[in-house]
């Protein structure tokens, strides 16, 4: 299958082109510049140069191929609206997947899945009407599904290397939001890929939580991270409004209590998280 991809010079597009290439499909991936272009060639990917704000070229580039994977993260709901229209209006009745997460649920009691309630902080509360457009297609002869991946981690560990391995390195100590009691909904960045390419084949409408089905404790992850980077047992607690001002608005997103399930897409894809031990992997990815 031919696929177009967003965000491919990324973490997760890195992984998800690796992942769609491994299984035979033909990827060409939205390259914004030389570096972003060497990065998906690299990859397996077949680069279209443009940036997410040239619509022209996803809406071509979407019609030539048989299927849209949207990875990359705009700045704005506009934005990321105008894109997503672009590429679905592109692609017609192929099969469109769009990037969510789980951050938008809010905090969640004990174990959640896709049909829990909205409730999300102030910095991914501008998803809602964008998903809401997107899966509405469903009703116009289009194929659109959402994936939902909870907080990534493996290889480089993107934001938890930004937020939690660097400012433990720096300041001797690996930075906790409170007590730490609040729980991770966690997802291997190969494992999320490897959903990517299984909702290739979803339903139309289809929503999908992508999680490893282990949910461990901040406190947890802030100690695995600390052993990454020769801290053992280093971790400093601080306030959430202290998290605010070393972190920014992410601060509140961390400080989320979430447990989520996996089991839709096990049931309805086959797709079976590989990484069953993530604590283990971040103490030892530094």
């Amino acid at each position: 299958m031919k696929v177009f991809l967003t965000g491919g010079s990324g973490y997760l597009g890195k992984a998800t082109i690796s992942a769609l290439v491994r299984r035979g499909h033909t990827v060409e991936a939205l390259a914004r510049n030389d570096r972003a272009a060497e990065t998906v060639s690299a990859f397996g990917a077949t680069p279209v140069r443009g940036g997410l704000g040239d619509l022209g070229v996803l809406n071509a580039a979407s019609a030539g191929a048989e299927a849209v994977v949207h990875l990359a993260q705009a700045e704005t709901g506009d934005e990321d609206l105008a894109a997503a229209t672009a590429m679905q209006d592109g692609i017609g009745t192929g099969t469109y997947v769009h990037t969510g997460g789980t951050w938008v649920y809010g905090d969640t009691d004990d174990l959640a899945d896709e049909t829990a309630p909205w409730n999300p902080p102030p910095l991914v509360a501008w998803r809602k009407p964008v998903e809401d457009a997107v899966l509405q297609r469903a009703h116009q002869g289009g194929r659109p599904v959402v994936v939902q991946p909870g907080l990534l981690y493996g290889g480089e560990n993107r934001l938890i290397d930004v937020f939690y391995t660097t400012p433990g390195r720096e300041t001797g100590a690996v930075p906790c939001i409170g007590t730490g009691d609040n729980r991770w909904a966690l997802v291997h960045v190969d494992d999320i890929a490897d959903l990517y390419v299984a909702a290739l084949r979803a339903r139309a409408g289809s929503v999908y939580v992508g999680v490893g089905g282990v949910n461990p404790t901040a406190k947890d992850c802030a100690l695995a991270v600390a052993r990454s980077v020769g801290l053992d047992g280093k971790i400093v607690s601080i306030t959430l409004e202290q998290a605010r001002e070393q972190m920014g608005p992410i601060a509140d997103a961390f400080a989320l209590d979430q447990q989520f399930t996996p089991a839709r897409a096990e049931a309805e894809l086959g797709w079976t998280p590989q990484h069953t031990d993530p604590l283990a992997d971040l103490a030892t990815s530094g």
